[in-house]
């Protein structure tokens, strides 16, 4: 049986792009950005197999390629092109092997197309999954670390020709906060290449299936506006999801500390919502929804960020005041919501102790 499930081409980047978009619950890095980057080597006749992550084996090392830094930065800085290329090679050399296929720590935003670039210049495959099922903002915020994968040996680049190899790191929230310092001095983005795992591992492991997830969501989305449908009902209908809130920004507050765009979000009701507001957190990506002062979605379930009229999927550095949007809470991967994960990703990992994580669909 082939391991090869499909393969990748131009035809495919949009729809990846938009749920991507969708999936990082406003994280991620700008998906047009990286829709864009793609296409151009895409368009140079590149074609990049898709692997069942089921298909891993022990002999099989594959490699994790994602941008790092504040995605509000990502729209005015542009990558070089080559970064994901030059940090994957340095892991490589300090390990003497060699990857089969890449795979993405985080299926958000523009992280999702890093894999697929890297995997088209170095001719590799990217494996269908990933380590978050959405995006989260830490490096140590992902299945692979959570289920005891090593943080060294990792490496980041920039735009410059910078290339920074951590060789000996004690655990992963030391290689974040190392790396997070690095990316800062490197003009708060750059691309991280994390250690290569084995393919045993990573089938375990990661997110099954997110990469056809999101091109199946941005081609749900496509055809509902080419069918003049209500795309946040198909959408809902499409991921199992639930709409939340419907209402327009009124006020929205994000500043970069720490190389995070930190903030939040508030919505005045609109429709079924009349009279009652929104609060969403920020720390690149959705954290909380509370309304009316009610929290009703956390980390790690998904909250979504759509466009009411198009459904276009929102990332958190484009809001802007009068937008109206559609909020849709959609369930995090079991792999997301065990006891050692939530100490990690977790609404108190994020600052927040007095929330106890109540999962979407459980009973009330």
């Amino acid at each position: 049986m082939s391991r090869e499930i499909y393969r990748l081409t131009e035809a495919d980047l949009e729809p990846l792009a938009v749920g991507a978009a969708l999936l990082g619950t406003g994280g991620g890095g700008n998906p047009y950005v990286g829709f864009l980057r793609a296409r151009e080597i895409f368009r140079q006749g590149a074609a990049v197999p898709l692997l069942d992550p089921g298909s891993l084996t022990e002999a099989d090392w594959i490699g994790e390629i994602g941008g790092i830094g504040a995605p509000v930065v990502s729209i005015e800085k542009f990558e070089q092109g080559d970064e994901g290329t030059r940090a994957l090679r340095a892991v490589e050399e300090v390990l003497g092997i060699k990857v089969v296929a890449l795979i993405s720590g985080e299926i958000g935003g523009a992280n999702a197309m890093e894999p697929v670039i890297t995997a088209a210049r170095a001719g590799l495959a990217v494996v269908d999954g990933d380590g978050m099922g959405r995006a989260f903002p830490e490096v140590q915020m992902c299945t692979f670390f959570i289920y005891g994968a090593k943080p060294s040996p990792a490496a980041i680049a920039d735009e410059k020709g910078n290339v920074v190899v951590y060789r000996n790191v004690i655990d992963m929230y030391w290689l974040e906060r190392l790396a997070r310092h690095t990316t800062v001095d490197m003009g708060a983005t750059a691309m991280l290449a994390l250690p290569p795992m084995r393919g045993d591992f990573v089938r375990r492991t990661a997110v099954p299936g997110t990469v056809t997830q999101a091109i199946a969501i941005g081609r749900t989305i496509r055809q509902a506006r080419a069918k003049r449908q209500n795309v946040v009902e198909r959408v809902v209908e499409a991921t199992g999801g639930r709409l939340f809130f419907t209402g327009k920004i009124t006020d929205i507050r994000r500043h970069l500390v720490g190389g995070f765009a930190r903030g939040e979000a508030i919505l005045g009701g609109t429709g079924d919502w009349a009279g009652s507001e929104a609060r969403i957190a920020i720390q690149n990506e959705n954290l909380v929804l509370w309304v009316d002062g009610v929290p009703v979605i956390m980390v790690p379930d998904l909250i979504v960020n759509l466009e009411l009229d198009t459904g276009e999927p929102l990332t958190t550095e484009v809001l802007r005041y009068g937008q109206r949007l559609a909020v849709i809470g959609l369930p995090a991967h079991d792999l997301l919501k065990t006891p050692e994960a939530l100490r990690v990703i977790g609404p108190a990992a994020f600052g927040y102790p007095d929330l106890t994580f109540s999962p979407l669909g459980a009973p009330a």
